[in-house]
């Protein structure tokens, strides 16, 4: 498979952009807005298919949900509702020198488990004809795509006790059923830099998440078999969580 982008800015535009810990701190110290997506699955593996069991788990967390353990998994992307804050009018990125890694992978995906599907992607036909060769019977051949495709999966799983970390500072505690949905949260710059900042005077010092994570779900049935195995089930949300199905 060949690719060779053509400017046309799509991929930039009104889609948010999921960050490394370091990269969001970068973000939001630069003045962007920071939307936290969350998802989870029970420890029995109720919500995560078997061979995505591993994968899934690896970026995870183990927390307590009432009386059972569940999985968060947490995503920190820069909030854009249009184009991205540095698009230039040209279709060019103003940071490309420091792109974050999502950007430097793209198009290719990051989770093993999702295929990349030209079809699927907002690039035009013939930007799959020409370019060099990144991937070959469903391998990627790019040496240097695997290392950054490496690296955000390592950054994923070396972040998550801080985003826990920082969800606790902030309140947050509902995850969605991976699968599901997710619950994302929109929250206010100076709590969010506050949190940031209490993070950063760890010094990369492990906290003890003590939350007792609960997780929404509109199914009645779902809710039933998520109550039966204990887990801690909310029907409504607060005003800083919007619940996304898919």
């Amino acid at each position: 498979m060949q690719f060779a982008c053509n400017f046309c800015g799509k991929c930039c535009r009104d889609r948010h952009l999921p960050l490394t810990l370091a990269e969001a701190r970068q973000w939001v110290a630069e003045g962007g807005r920071l939307i936290i997506v969350i998802e989870a699955f029970l420890a029995d593996g109720t919500g995560v298919p078997d061979d995505q069991r591993d994968h899934a788990q690896r970026r995870s967390l183990r927390v307590r949900c009432g009386d059972t353990d569940a999985y968060v998994a947490i995503t920190f992307a820069g909030y854009n509702t249009s184009a991205c804050r540095h698009l230039t009018d040209e279709n060019r990125c103003a940071i490309h020198h420091r792109r974050p890694l999502v950007c430097r992978i793209y198009p290719m995906e990051i989770n093993p488990h999702i295929p990349l599907r030209p079809q699927s992607k907002d690039c035009a036909p013939e930007t799959w004809l020409t370019g060099p060769t990144f991937m070959r019977d469903g391998r990627v051949i790019d040496s240097g795509l695997s290392d950054l495709i490496e690296r955000s999966r390592q950054a994923d799983r070396n972040d998550i006790v801080a985003k826990a970390a920082i969800c606790q500072h902030l309140g947050i505690d509902i995850a969605a059923l991976k699968g599901d949905g997710f619950t994302t949260y929109l929250p206010e710059t100076d709590a969010l830099l506050a949190a940031l900042r209490d993070d950063a005077k760890r010094g990369g010092h492990p906290v003890e998440v003590q939350q007792d994570w609960a997780l929404h779900v509109t199914r009645g049935d779902l809710a039933q078999t998520l109550t039966s195995r204990g887990a801690r089930v909310v029907t409504s949300l607060p005003e800083t969580c919007t619940f996304v199905q898919l």
